[in-house]
């Protein structure tokens, strides 16, 4: 038999809890409030299929040929100028296209991460960039949170580090946005302590009452990457995202790209440009807003009706996500198996710290479920809570 000798850095690799507790949902009857999956009913459709056509007729050789590792020009043009918007001004020279934004986690990880470093995150912070890093040895710094964000205060434990993770606008899991107050003092901060900031943004678009202030890199100059996706407003099976870098960053992002897999899909980038270049989002938002405020307004009422007392959480204005404290002494994940039994899912909230978990906490999705089928989830869990704290 042969003997494989693993790199040092797969013992780091793990499986995504989310991905294994989406198994357990697959047993009929329960209601799935874990996944962060955007809602189906959302993706355009027929407006994807009229481009591909487009593209097909007019560009077919091109969109099917291998393509700049740097990505699709016009596309590039187009996040520079859409970023431009919304505060950030940047170069469309300074725009990767990137297979999904979760890419772009690896690739910053591969080029800013030795065995060793150290790397600041919000606490709780984004799991899948917890496993992004994870496999270059990164020594995670947690930087304690309230309900505004990261306290800019508590930033010196993370001087030396590489750089701090951020998601400003509808955090996952915690489904907070950070006000202007808030931004423009971490960016301050940051500064000073000649501290970098990777910013992801998957979920800025996703506004129900008023948009997020500009970014944290807005503030930045230099010291900042930016992050974003298409997987939220269009679809994510097209795994489709951007890191926008700074000059003297962008080389080193663009030659990981090219050694992990050329170019993302050619093809792909073309239609995404086709679908959004005439304004294309600034109609088909809103329509996803209108119907995640509705969802989320029934989250909150089932919440209200359902949970025991002892359970706290903040109303999301945005994003996808609820996240639940739970009174102390109960464990989230020791739970779950209970709450599928009574026909309901979440993610425990443990998975999501990259040090000192509160097992008392849990992440619900509420964008992927009917009012109907939301009222009925949370009250199987409030049942579920209910038991537990009074055993």
């Amino acid at each position: 038999m042969m003997n494989w000798t693993l790199a040092r850095r797969a013992a780091r690799l793990e499986p995504s809890t989310i991905r294994e507790i989406l198994k357990l949902t697959e047993r009929a009857g329960v209601i799935s409030l874990a996944g962060g999956l955007p809602a189906a009913e959302g993706f355009p459709v027929q407006a994807m299929a009229e481009a591909c056509a487009r593209v097909l007729r007019e560009h077919p050789r091109e969109a099917l040929q291998y393509a700049a590792s740097e990505g699709f020009g016009p596309l590039r043009e187009w996040v520079a100028a859409e970023l431009g918007r919304h505060g950030l001004q940047v170069q469309a020279s300074q725009v990767l296209i990137t297979t999904g934004s979760q890419q772009g986690l690896d690739l910053v990880g591969k080029v800013l991460i030795d065995p060793g470093s150290r790397v600041a995150v919000e606490s709780p912070t984004y799991l899948g960039a917890l496993l992004a890093f994870a496999p270059y040895e990164a020594e995670f710094v947690s930087i304690p949170c309230d309900d505004q964000g990261p306290d800019p205060q508590r930033l010196e434990a993370a001087v030396g580090a590489r750089f701090l993770y951020l998601l400003p606008n509808y955090q996952n899991p915690s489904g907070r946005c950070l006000g202007v107050a808030r931004r423009q003092a971490l960016a301050a901060r940051a500064l000073a302590l000649g501290l970098p900031i990777v910013e992801d943004n998957p979920y800025g678009d996703l506004w129900f009452d008023e948009p997020p202030p500009p970014p944290v890199a807005a503030g930045m100059g230099t010291g900042a990457v930016y992050l974003g996706s298409f997987s939220k407003v269009l679809a994510p099976g097209l795994r489709l995202g951007y890191v926008v870098a700074p000059p003297t960053l962008y080389p080193k992002l663009l030659q990981a790209k090219q050694a992990a897999d050329l170019h993302t899909p050619g093809f792909n980038q073309r239609v995404v440009h086709e679908v959004v270049k005439d304004g294309f989002l600034d109609r088909h938002v809103p329509a996803i807003r209108t119907r995640y405020r509705a969802q989320r307004d029934a989250m909150q009422a089932a919440l209200e009706r359902h949970l025991p007392p002892g359970c706290r959480w903040t109303v999301p204005v945005g994003g996808m996500f609820f996240w639940v404290e739970l009174p102390p002494a109960l464990d989230a994940a020791a739970l779950l198996p209970q709450a599928v039994d009574a026909g309901v899912a979440y993610v425990p909230g443990a998975a999501f710290y990259a040090g000192d978990a509160r097992p008392n906490t849990l992440r619900l999705s509420f964008v992927t479920v009917s009012p109907e089928r939301i009222e009925q989830g949370i009250a199987a869990l409030g049942r579920v809570l209910a038991q537990a704290v009074a055993s």
